[in-house]
């Protein structure tokens, strides 16, 4: 008798690959419509790109959510799934909850205290309706057995030991593998950002498996770097940090910039990155609330005898930090620094003028997925079901969260993308 129960544990409904932002969020959606939910993840811990994430606060949504704040090759894709679970959802569970947060600028909610706070709710959720959730899980297999609905997806894994296991256990070397059915299956692996939390091709590895095409991933919301001349440059202002607008050909942000050991970053190069290619000049405009040029023609006229830098200094209302204003002054106007206003021709004038206001740069590359926040592309969005998130290509197979071609903007908006494709996805499978 015994023999027959075996298979029935093993037998989901509902196997979702990844235990992230989106598919615990699946998880506990499928699990409150009453089905059988297993969760399966290689790491050790749940959740454990939320535990980093906005310096272990959490940037769990954004109060402003548009359409326009996500990117990827089919733009109205996201627009279903955000309609039918906007942020105002995830914040009436993280009040039901009793998780104190607060909004910073441009609409952005943290935990108060930690991100951990966000896990625990989510596995406690999961927890209510019965989802089972297990780490150290090692994918080895998945293969579909058209002929029985019930048992679709035939996954096979492995436990992952620990160094302990190993050593209490010489014949574990060969740890037995597991096979569990279900009738859906959702891959919620994330994206490649991040290798130290764990961070695999897992996903597209599977959704190749089943004919789907990638688009071109690229690290995102990641900072820039440079290499000789203005490397150096860049490398001696690190610490300083100031409010700018960065811009490209098809993007413009205000926001503050901060220089690094590495080059640039801070949110301005964040959110441009996300429309950055390789090869790309960036512009940054290290006065906006300043017309430089009309400030230094001004200025030759009305205070002949004064020298740029002086002029900068007094007039900008302390925007430019005075270590960059010394290095904008080695790089941009060495010849003429103790020259007069008086003595200096109106182009050169135009040409620093300019040259503040719209700083071209030209990035070696980025920090790469090592640091990145997201990853830019993945699963193409035109073999994906926008309302349900099943595959045009397989039934009962399931993609959401960044596994996806869907990134969101720096702000909570990669989040809220998870919990909404998590949900309509939960909804149906």
């Amino acid at each position: 008798m015994l023999h027959n129960h075996k298979p029935s544990q093993n037998q989901f409904d509902v196997i979702i690959i990844g235990a992230g932002a989106s598919g615990l969020y699946c998880a506990l959606t499928a699990g409150r419509r009453g089905r059988r939910v297993l969760v399966l993840d290689h790491a050790n811990k749940a959740g454990k790109k939320i535990l980093m994430s906005g310096g272990g606060r959490c940037n769990f949504t954004n109060y402003f959510v548009e359409p326009e704040h996500f990117i990827g090759a089919n733009e109205h894709f996201c627009k279903s799934a955000l309609s039918r679970y906007p942020s105002w959802e995830f914040i009436a569970m993280v009040e039901q909850h009793k998780i104190a947060y607060h909004e910073r600028e441009h609409g952005q909610l943290f935990c108060d205290e930690s991100a951990q706070d966000i896990v625990t709710m989510l596995l406690d959720e999961c927890a209510a309706v019965g989802v089972q959730v297990r780490l150290n899980t090692q994918i080895d297999n998945i293969a579909v057995n058209e002929g029985d609905e019930n048992k679709r997806f035939i996954v096979t894994t492995t436990k992952k030991l620990s160094k302990k296991e190993l050593t209490a256990d010489a014949n574990k070397q060969n740890p037995t593998q597991t096979i569990y059915n279900s009738e859906s299956l959702v891959v919620a692996t994330g994206g490649l950002s991040i290798p130290t939390m764990g961070a695999s091709g897992l996903g597209y590895e599977l959704a190749q498996q089943f004919g789907h095409q990638l688009l071109t991933t690229d690290p995102s919301l990641v900072p820039f770097t440079f290499t000789d001349k203005t490397g150096e440059l860049l490398r001696a202002l690190s610490g300083i940090s100031l409010p700018v607008v960065a811009s490209n050909t098809r993007k413009s942000f205000k926001l503050p910039l901060l220089f690094t050991h590495r080059g640039l970053s801070g949110p301005a190069m964040l959110q441009l990155s996300n429309y950055w290619q390789t090869g790309e000049t960036i512009e940054i405009n290290l006065l906006p609330d300043s017309d430089v040029t009309a400030l230094l023609l001004d200025f030759k006229k009305s205070h002949p005898k004064q020298l740029i830098r002086t002029v900068l200094a007094e007039n900008t209302g302390n925007q430019l930090p005075k270590k960059l204003l010394a290095a904008l002054q080695a790089t941009l106007w060495d010849e003429v620094k103790d020259t007069e206003l008086a003595n200096i021709k109106d182009e050169r004038l135009i040409q620093i003028g300019q040259a503040i206001n719209g700083w071209q740069l030209k990035p070696s590359g980025t920090e790469g997925y090592r640091t990145a926040e997201v990853t830019r592309g993945g699963v193409n969005t035109d073999e994906v079901s926008s309302k349900t998130m099943e595959s045009k290509l397989q039934n009962g197979l399931y993609f959401i969260g960044e596994v996806l071609d869907v990134t969101g903007w720096l702000g909570g908006y990669n989040f809220q993308w998870a919990w909404a494709s998590g949900f309509v996805c939960g909804e149906v499978v």
